[in-house]
């Protein structure tokens, strides 16, 4: 903050009126008459306005030329001192822009004494001119005039011991402080007229600088000190030092001298309840305080006129960043600084050059301009509200700062903040859970972990009519084997020996915490049906005093929401305990094969990957049974008994009548194979080098694996290496069917829908033996994925490309993949069915799976990173109370034990609409919105897809309009809190490849993007829709340094690219490293050994390796990224207005790309849809 007595120039206005409803505000800039001091003049009733420009002894009532009555100066007197002891500094001060003359001083510059003082959300330029965004600003380091060196509330800039944003803001008021800003004010004493908090509203398109309302808990930051340079030739530096120690205010009673005495300020009873005017946009605290609310209007709204030339440049922040609304973490990593938000239904346009502005944080909610005030009281509702403002002077072209949207990368940050560490899952209903994509361990309550089995909605509706009107899917992602930390529980297994599994006698729903024991523990009744269940005597205990069995501790399947149980005889095919599983190795050996490099990095580098062949927990070597086969025209087969001493190769030759030329011998175990296994990989690439071969098959050579596994009476897995389209005159052949115009057309499923149905049929044998198919594709031409694809999607196996597959650029993916896919937790010969309460049952699934019945999955293997998705209905109304869903899965694991594992969730019931929105997972909703959408393509047009999910979108959202926010004005757009990104990812969906991919990309490409779809994770989905972009030029990784912290990410978006910057941008398939023009050459050097950006050789797409800190950090997070990635991601090098950058620029998903709404625009449509729907 500016000292008076310092003589700095620096002019603000504060203000007070009676409220006079009937006349409108009017803005526009003035000047003091007596000193010249620039101000903005405004007129609501009657209004007062304070200059510190004056000179000092002047008469403090100035006259003359001012337009308005009377301005008082703050420049000398006791009156200026106690005005800004009433404000407690919170920040070290603001300085003017370089060069302006002020007295004998121009500020020139200050140190920054302690790490962390600048503002989270502003750009510096040090006195070296490097430019530091967001705050990242060493320690000591020099900052030119024109920044500002403090912290604003609820940015990053805090310390960690401080009070977070959410103890500080509830409640909070926007005042004014002396030096021009609007600031918050927490619990505001009842004594704070109405009418000036009305009109701190006027002063809010002045930029908030350095001083700020905060609560008392927040301590008050360390002293700052500032040289001031001379002017002029001659004149000695002076140092000053500010501190923020300022006597703290206390929450009520009055303020002395806070305006001038001949004005006293009339007293409000404590009782009285200051309700402003509805603000036309801007944030309003909810009556709820986990919810905000939010308005986005439908007219335009007057904007401050403009100040240029000399007169703009003597207010000290024109333009310059504000940090209100922003989060501690999103607003500091946002990435570059936008101008104020353009015009549009409900925001603002950007000023003329030198006007006044109000600029914002990307990532953060929009802030006050021309409104109330945050936090003053708002209307009940519930929910993010964007709201019209009202008409005024100055209409300009609707516009909207995509900034100022809900930002995925805020929400991520607040939800890691608060919800990472343990996650208690509930009982006797769930809790809402952390998203997807924070890390957090759960605490099993009797409700099994969110990461088995997660819901779109927490609470169940009461009724079919209540699902139908708010148009939310009921659905459950069941991700059965989800991978877990290392320190998180694993359900336990529990072994009832002959007696088998508990099971309700009428629904079959198996023993959970749900289930009530009666009659002194001899029955119990279950909860999805009701009936009544008599206990086996084997399985009897007694009952404590609260009703509990006495034997509770010692029986997981009564206290957990997950567990397995060892199956008995019955649960297994033909009653025979199963054998252990295989893993059969089929590879093609054709010429394409041969000289791509195939066959040379297989045989090399598989026999290392087999030693992570999974197991179960507490074995030390593997169960699994592994087989060799290679095929071109014919199919040859591998003995790898040990006792052979050499490898045997049997041909079969007849494709059309494939027969298991040996059993024994084909699938033995790696110990028994280790001996033989060197010697047989190595014949292989004698064998086939030299081979001439060019036309190959594949159908045979499914059927030949999934024989050799019938034969040996055993579930397994063919992993098959393929090269090019089945030409071959055998069964399976396809034929050259490519033609991508058509992709995006009402015709596009001509080309991505199986040609024939011969994979369809072989799949489904497949999932009747426990077997599945992963094809490993290497195609340089057509190979019809489409057509390929049912034999995977249907048995639970994947589809790897590898297209123009190259040695030295594509091996180490191909390997990482694969080695992948062999060690991840696997189960075989796989059976689910979900059950649930009276008055619910499943109907839509969704995934990578056979149905022969209307309610059980099959599947030849689920893995660790596959899931389904199931859609729940209502039969009939739902009892007061909860409803309970449970997941039976039967499998085979990897030591040939048929067991169960069980998943029970329990929701609570709900015929109230807020209750409803309030706990709806977005998470969730929107993986199963994306492959409800990959479905409806199957028999709908893309433009019929589109207008689907657009239509329930908008439906979803004008139902919470209607049923929870009704007293809102219809010009205003509401978005529930917990749905408020919903338009950013229904936009997303209908944006990604897998549905709308056009003649831009192959038909192999949208195929595979068609079949990855169904079976993904929620959190792989929810990642291949919205890429994650982060910063990476700023990382350096020392030796001596374990690991390196990530970057907060940007939003997906090219304006938030900065060319002095290098970028990582994925999205689980697709990996790039875009580095601007402008970045530092060293970093260019450390990283790519090349003299400067445009120098750089970019085809390779290879981050080479070279012993720095900074090619280290590059490496790693590459690494890193990838380990926990859908795939081993394609990495594409790529600079600032390279060719391929048009290409990247899809994947930066919140702009507007060719026939694509950006995400603002999306929004705008919404909108209009949900009005439309309303009236």
């Amino acid at each position: 903050m500016l000292y008076p007595m310092m003589g700095l120039q620096l002019c603000i206005t504060s203000s007070y009126s009676r409220s006079v409803p009937s006349m409108q505000s009017h803005r526009r800039p003035g000047q003091c008459g007596a000193c010249g001091a620039l101000t903005i003049q405004f007129m609501w009733g009657w209004s007062r306005l304070h200059c510190i420009y004056g000179v000092v002894g002047r008469n403090p009532f100035h006259s003359g030329t001012s337009v308005m009555p009377r301005w008082h100066c703050l420049s000398s007197g006791n009156l200026g001192q106690e005005f800004f002891q009433m404000y407690r500094a919170a920040a070290p001060p603001v300085f003017m822009p370089a060069g302006q003359p002020v007295g004998d001083h121009s500020v020139k510059g200050a140190q920054v004494p302690y790490p962390g003082a600048v503002n989270a959300g502003q750009n510096y330029v040090t006195s070296g001119s490097a430019v530091y965004q967001n705050g990242q600003i060493p320690q000591t380091m020099t900052l030119q005039s024109g920044t500002v060196c403090g912290q604003i509330a609820g940015q990053q800039a805090f310390p960690s011991q401080f009070t977070s944003t959410v103890e500080m803001n509830n409640g909070r008021t926007p005042v004014m402080t002396m030096n021009g800003g609007t600031h918050l004010f927490p619990n505001p004493p009842n004594n704070f007229l109405n009418d000036i908090r009305q009109n701190s509203d006027i002063l809010s398109n002045i930029s908030p600088t350095d001083s700020q309302l905060i609560s008392p808990k927040v301590p008050i930051p360390s002293i700052m000190t500032a040289t001031l340079m001379p002017a002029s030739v001659g004149v000695a530096p002076s140092t000053q030092t500010f501190s923020g120690n300022i006597s703290t205010i206390s929450s009520t009673g009055t303020f002395p001298h806070m305006l001038p005495s001949s004005h006293p300020l009339p007293q409000v009873t404590p009782s009285t309840e200051i309700m402003p005017p509805m603000p036309p946009i801007g944030i309003i605290s909810s009556p709820n305080p986990s919810i905000t609310q939010r308005y986005f209007g439908t007219s335009t709204h007057n904007t401050a006129p403009g100040i240029g030339g000399e007169a703009a440049s003597k207010h000290p922040r024109f333009g310059g960043p504000t940090g209100l609304g922003s989060s501690p973490k999103s607003a500091a990593n946002s990435g570059p600084q936008m101008p104020i938000p353009p015009q549009m239904p409900g925001a603002y346009n950007s000023p003329p050059s030198g006007s006044l502005g109000l600029p914002s944080v990307p990532g953060a909610l929009p802030v006050n301009y021309g409104t109330s005030g945050t936090g003053m009281a708002g209307p009940s509702m519930h929910g993010e509200i964007i709201g019209s403002p009202a008409a005024g002077l100055y209409q300009q072209k609707p516009r909207l700062d995509p900034n100022l949207m809900p930002s995925v990368v805020q929400v991520i940050e607040e939800d890691r903040s608060t919800k990472s560490g343990t996650f208690p899952t509930g009982y006797p209903t769930a809790e809402h859970p952390p998203l997807t994509s924070t890390e957090f361990i759960a605490q099993d309550q009797g409700i099994c972990s969110p990461k088995f089995m997660r819901s779109t909605l927490y609470v169940a509706p009461a009724s079919s009519d209540m699902l139908k009107n708010s148009q939310i899917p009921f659905a459950v992602a069941v991700t059965p084997f989800a991978r877990l930390l290392s320190n998180e529980m694993r359900p336990p297994i529990v072994d009832l020996g002959e007696l088998g599994p508990i099971r309700c006698h009428r629904c079959k729903a198996y023993m959970c915490p749900f289930m009530e024991f009666q009659d002194g523990g001899r029955r119990f009744k279950c909860p999805f049906c009701f009936a009544s269940t008599a206990v086996d005597d084997s399985y009897f205990a007694h009952l404590d005093h609260t009703g509990r069995r006495t034997d509770i501790q010692h029986r997981p399947e009564q206290y957990l929401g997950s567990y397995e149980l060892v199956a008995t005889k019955p649960y297994c095919k033909n009653g025979l305990k199963p054998k252990e599983p295989a893993f059969i190795f089929m590879l093609d050996v054709s010429y394409s094969a041969v000289q791509c490099g195939l066959v040379s990095v297989f045989c090399r580098n598989i026999r290392n990957l087999l030693n992570n062949l999974p197991k179960e927990v507490g074995q030390v070597k593997s169960s699994l049974r592994i087989g060799f086969a290679t095929y071109d025209q014919t199919i040859h087969f591998y003995n790898l008994k040990s006792h052979i001493g050499q490898p045997e190769m049997l041909v079969v030759g007849d494709v059309n009548d494939v027969f298991v030329p040996l059993v024994d011998g084909f699938l033995v175990t790696l110990e028994e194979a280790d001996v033989v296994l060197n010697s047989l990989l190595c014949e292989i690439e004698k064998i086939f080098g030299d081979t001439r071969i060019t036309e190959t098959m594949l159908g045979p050579v499914i059927q030949a694996g999934l024989d050799a596994l019938k034969c040996a009476d055993r579930a397994g897995k063919l992993f098959i290496f393929h090269t090019n389209l089945p030409l071959l005159d055998a069964p399976g052949k396809l034929k050259n069917r490519d033609d991508r115009k058509l992709l995006g057309t009402d015709k596009e499923k001509t080309v991505l829908q199986p040609h024939i149905d011969f994979y369809s049929k072989l799949g489904e044998e497949c999932v009747k033996a426990g077997c599945a198919v992963d094809l490993f594709l290497f195609p340089n031409s057509f190979v019809d994925v489409a057509s390929l694809s049912p034999v995977c999607s249907l048995t639970g196996g994947s589809i790897y490309k590898y297209q123009y597959f190259e040695t030295q650029k594509d091996s180490e993916r191909f390997l990482a993949d694969l080695s992948h896919d062999i060690s991840r937790e696997i189960v075989f010969d796989v059976m689910i069915r979900v059950r649930t309460s009276t008055g619910l049952r499943p109907t839509g699934f969704f995934g990578s799976f056979f149905m022969d019945n209307s309610t059980d999955l099959e599947m030849g293997v689920i893995d660790c990173d596959k899931a389904v998705h199931v859609e729940i209905r209502h039969d009939d109304k739902l009892p007061e109370g909860s409803a309970h869903l449970q997941t039976a899965v039967l499998f085979t694991s990897c030591s040939g034990q048929r067991r169960l594992r069980i998943h029970n969730l329990a929701l609570a019931v709900s015929s109230d609409y807020n209750q409803l929105y309030r706990v709806a997972d977005l998470d969730c909703l929107t993986s199963f919105l994306f492959k409800q959408a990959e479905y409806l393509l199957r028999d709908k047009s893309p433009k019929e897809m589109r207008e689907a999910v657009n239509a329930r979108c908008a439906q979803m959202l004008a139902t919470y309009r209607e049923k929870c926010s009704e007293q809102a004005p219809l010009g205003q757009l509401i978005l529930p809190e917990c749905l408020k990104l919903l338009p950013l990812f229904a936009n997303c969906i209908i944006k990604n490849d897998a549905l709308s991919g056009g003649n831009d990309m192959t038909v192999d490409d949208r195929a595979y993007l068609m079949h990855l779809t169904p079976s993904l994770k929620t959190e792989d989905a929810l990642t291949l829709l919205y890429p994650t972009v982060f910063p990476i030029s700023d990382l350096i990784f020392e030796q001596w340094a374990a690991e390196i912290t990530l970057p907060v990410c940007i939003r997906a978006s090219y304006d938030n690219l900065s060319p002095e910057k290098a970028y990582i941008i994925f999205n689980g398939i697709m990996m790039f490293l875009w580095i601007g023009l402008k970045v530092p050459q060293d970093w260019v050097q450390d990283v790519f050994n090349s003299n400067s950006v445009t120098h750089l050789n970019v085809e390779n797409h290879i981050v080479p390796e070279r012993d720095n800190a900074r090619s280290r950090a590059v490496r790693y997070v590459i690494d890193r990224v990838n380990m926990n990635s859908l795939r081993h991601m394609k990495l594409f090098i790529i600079r600032q207005q390279d060719a391929l950058e048009a290409w990247m620029k899809k994947f930066l998903v919140e702009d507007r790309t060719l026939n694509m709404l950006s995400y603002v625009d999306y929004l705008c449509n919404i909108h209009r849809e949900i009005r439309s729907l309303l009236n």
